[in-house]
């Protein structure tokens, strides 16, 4: 049955909208099927109203003819099919983006869920976001310093990365992730000043450029950003006052880069318990960060057909913030184990062929449609950063999810069990960890010279050190050589001061460097094979001037 809301065109076989249909001919899981419908297109939204009155929102799946699949987002309880009818409206799926959305908590679907105001809309975007031109894309060469130590100095992020956790149940990866969020920051190399009221005097005229200037930022979000850069240039104009005596002037130009280059969050959740929620929520209220994130919530007893369109919402978001506003944006998405499981649900219910483990064919392509809306574009200011983070099960890295992640994203970070119940926070094992990027990212100019080298060199002995600790298990203490008992305690005192820091201990990547030199000096010169000798004469001495 047709309701004749709206005309269809028989010859050309088009939709026009406003059309409503009561053809339900079934519901599988998340899908409805409807037959008799002119002209349905691929991707096309639809509405649908219930029996009771209650509206839902579904997007055509595929097309056969005049019959349609239709997911539905809210689920498809109650739906029959005498009562239901459907509108197709002719439109893809398009989210309301503004800068107001910074400091506001949605839900899957993108509606506000924190009892504020409605938003401004500056512009509807289509979730499913445009198409890079590869030849427009900016290599990623800025570091992102998160203050964690096995990051930044052995795996650096770089600014337009997508880097994953790979996690399992149990392990801390949410709490890593709120760490990240709270500390991460742009590291800036500068020359050297001890002026400090030029410092305060540069940051006093980008506020009020940015105020007076009409094309620099949309008039709604002008008095939010200024209020934002005040509270940054207070903060930095105390703390640079502190260091103006200090024997490190790089420290001057670090707080400095903070305050003109803030990195701003999108945070996005699937099928996370409402402990989880709760937990990110009051951790970001808390430590001030919260008015920088804008946080997508799908919690686990919301649709599960929802979670496949939470992470285009927050990344059409981000690219918005990036690209249109020109901030530097990190995105965190977690769990995305619980988004390939819908995925999964999704292909089930079509009676599609299933590959490994029951996962669609498709879910490489399908994933790549989210990691690589990451990076940088020639001509815009900002940027998206994207750090994904999968619960592996069993702790199997060769799990579909993990596994085609790896393949798509530039490294990883590696969330190991043994380090979790040896109560060393965070536990990462930099071993199986990787950061393909990190190389133009570091180095003379953007971090420290000795960089590359002090991380190439804490990996061999790490490495070394494990070889050795598995061939004490077997010959004994007493048979290792005194160079073999070197490598132990520095294995010992590498997870005890370097992998190990506090959850709200933030070390910048100079501290972090030096941390490494007091580990490394524990072998003579003659041992650090992989460091230059123009580098051990400036940095091996333990009075050497950094």
């Amino acid at each position: 049955m047709v309701v004749a809301n709206g005309n269809v065109d028989m010859e050309e076989g088009t939709l026009e909208i406003g059309m409503e249909y009561r053809t339900v001919s079934g519901v599988a899981g998340p899908l409805v099927i409807l037959d008799k419908v002119k002209g349905p297109k691929y991707q096309e939204i639809v509405n649908i109203r219930l029996g009771d009155g209650t509206t839902r929102r579904g997007q055509v799946l595929e097309v056969d003819g005049e019959k349609a699949v239709v997911q539905v987002f809210e689920g498809t309880s109650g739906i029959d099919n005498k009562y239901t009818t459907v509108q197709f409206t002719g439109e893809v799926l398009k989210t309301p983006v503004s800068l107001d959305m910074l400091g506001r908590i949605f839900n899957g679907s993108g509606k506000p869920i924190d009892n504020g105001p409605p938003i401004l809309p500056e512009a509807y975007l289509d979730i499913s976001g445009s198409s890079i031109n590869p030849s427009e894309r900016t290599y990623p060469e800025e570091m992102i310093q998160t203050g964690i130590s096995t990051i930044d100095v052995m795996n650096s992020i770089a600014r337009g990365q997508k880097i994953p956790l790979f996690s399992a149940a149990g392990l801390p990866h949410n709490e890593i992730a709120a760490q990240i969020c709270r500390q991460a920051g742009l590291v800036k190399r500068k020359e050297k000043t001890d002026n400090i009221l030029e410092v305060l005097v540069l940051c006093t005229i980008l506020v009020w450029f940015t105020w007076r200037s009409d094309e620099v930022l949309p008039t709604c979000a002008k008095r939010s950003w200024v209020r934002r850069s005040l509270s940054a240039l207070h903060c930095a104009g105390v703390r640079l006052a502190s260091y103006n005596s200090s024997p490190y002037p790089h420290l001057v130009w670090e707080l400095l880069a903070l305050c003109l280059s803030l990195v701003w969050f999108t945070w996005q959740t699937m099928g996370v318990n409402m402990e989880t929620a709760q937990f990110f929520k009051r951790d970001f209220e808390e430590n001030g960060s919260m008015e920088r994130v804008t946080l997508f919530l799908n919690l686990a007893n919301d649709p599960t057909i929802e979670r496949i369109i939470t992470p285009r919402i927050a990344l059409t978001t981000a690219e918005y913030l990036a690209y249109e506003c020109g901030k530097h944006v990190l995105v965190i998405l977690t769990d995305m184990s619980s988004y390939a499981d819908a995925l999964r649900e999704v292909s089930a219910a079509r009676e599609e062929v299933p590959g490994r483990r029951g996962y669609p064919g498709y879910m490489y392509t399908d994933l790549a449609t989210i990691y690589e809306r990451a990076g940088r574009i020639e001509g815009r200011k900002g940027s998206i950063t994207q750090i994904p983070i999968l619960t592996m099960p069993n702790d199997d890295i060769t799990h579909p999810t993990p596994d085609l992640t790896g393949y798509i994203t530039e490294g990883q970070i590696y969330i190991d069990r043994q380090l979790h119940n040896r109560q060393i926070y965070p536990p990462i094992n930099v071993l199986p960890s990787l950061s393909r990027l990190m190389k133009s990212a570091i180095g003379e100019g953007m971090t420290r010279r000795d960089h590359s080298d002090v991380s190439n060199q804490l990996y061999a002995n790490y490495a070394i050190g494990k070889d050795v600790q598995a061939m004490k298990a077997v010959v004994g203490e007493e048979a290792l050589s005194s160079e073999d008992l070197l490598y132990l305690e520095f294995l010992d005192k590498f997870e005890r001061k370097f992998v190990a820091q506090g959850a709200y201990d933030t070390r910048n990547i100079f501290q972090s460097l030096d941390l490494a030199w007091t580990l490394l000096r524990i072998f003579p010169r003659e041992l650090l094979h992989r460091i230059p000798a123009k580098t051990l004469d400036q940095f091996y001495s333990r009075d050497a001037s950094h």
